[in-house]
Parts: structure tokens; sequence; C-alpha cells
């Protein structure tokens, strides 16, 4: 927690009440922040980045992350639907690299104004192998839709500037900060 508060230049209190307001936040048994989008915690999307293998809550910050802190990644993730393994490469310079089957796509769900931004929004936000491996899904969620991964990808990209410029309240409300700091 110090070693978060002085990165993010508040005290340790103003770091635990922002993190209070983000109910997802994953602890370890030691009160260590372990996961918050990335996570060490195994998740169908496993998110590689020099040589260092992590997790992510969904596919979209598979492919936000990449971007966020200036390095390309590789991923893995798993089709909810076939169980068939997508891959991707992301730069943050050049955006997707490749795609495994290039037929995949991202599922995405609008996420409102939710207390429990994981549950809500980033456990609907995959990959599939191609929309007709999304159809189930869609099916399920008439709201969603799927995009090509580079879409997503670009979509990511968009928001980042303005979820890095909203501030968190710290107030609990569960409304929407941005995919960063939800999924």
């Amino acid at each position: 927690m110090d070693d978060l508060a002085a990165a993010a230049a508040l005290t340790a209190d103003e770091v635990r009440a922002r993190l209070a307001a983000m109910p997802d936040t994953e602890y370890d048994d030691q009160g260590r922040i372990i996961g918050q989008g990335l996570t060490l915690r195994p998740t169908r999307h496993r998110f590689t980045v020099a040589g260092e293998e992590l997790y992510t809550w969904c596919a979209l910050d598979t492919l936000i992350f990449p971007t966020l802190i200036g390095r390309p990644a590789r991923i893995e993730s798993v089709s909810p639907a076939s169980g068939d393994t997508i891959r991707v490469t992301v730069d943050p310079t050049a955006g997707v690299t490749s795609v495994e089957p290039i037929t995949a796509v991202v599922s995405l769900v609008d996420p409102g104004n939710l207390p429990s931004i994981r549950s809500s929004f980033c456990n609907q936000v995959h990959y599939f192998t191609s929309p007709e491996d999304a159809g189930g899904w869609l099916a399920e969620h008439p709201e969603g839709r799927v995009l090509s991964v580079a879409e997503a990808f670009g979509l990511g990209r968009n928001l980042l500037p303005e979820t890095l410029a909203r501030p968190v309240s710290g107030t609990g409300d569960g409304s929407y900060r941005g995919p960063d700091a939800c999924c």
C-alpha cells in the first residue's frame, strides 16, 4: 500500500479510500494488492509481457494494458463457447499485430452504473473464435455486441486518455470509471 501511495503521490489513507470505492480489488493474505484489472490470479485471459505471465479480468483489458504500460504483449484466451484458444499479439504503437484465428472477436456490454464492474461487465467481455462462436452469447445478451480484435483495441486505446484523466471519487458509488478501473 505504501509503495502504491508513493507512486501515486497520495497518502496511504487516500489510496485505501480510493480502493475501498473499488470493491473488486483483489488482495493476498497479507493485504497486498494482487489484482485490479491485471491480476496474479489465473483467469481465462493470460497476458504475457517481457516474459512475465499475468492475467486480466476481461478481454478488453488484455488490449488496453499494453498501451497503458507501453510494452508489447502476447495474449491467450479461451472462448467460453467453444473452449478453443485465441492468440493475440499487441504492440502499444503498432496495435494488434497478430490474431489466431483471424476471425476472432471480442464481446462487449454496456457497463452502466454498477456496484461490481467485474461481475456485471468484465465477466461478460470475452474472446470468441468468430462471430458465429459468439452467437449463443449474443442470444443471451441482446444488449451486447461483438467487435473484431482490432476494433476492440482501437476502442480501448480511445478510452484510455479519458480513463486516466477521470479521477476516482472514493465515494463507493459504483459508477463506471473506465476500463482500467474495472476489468
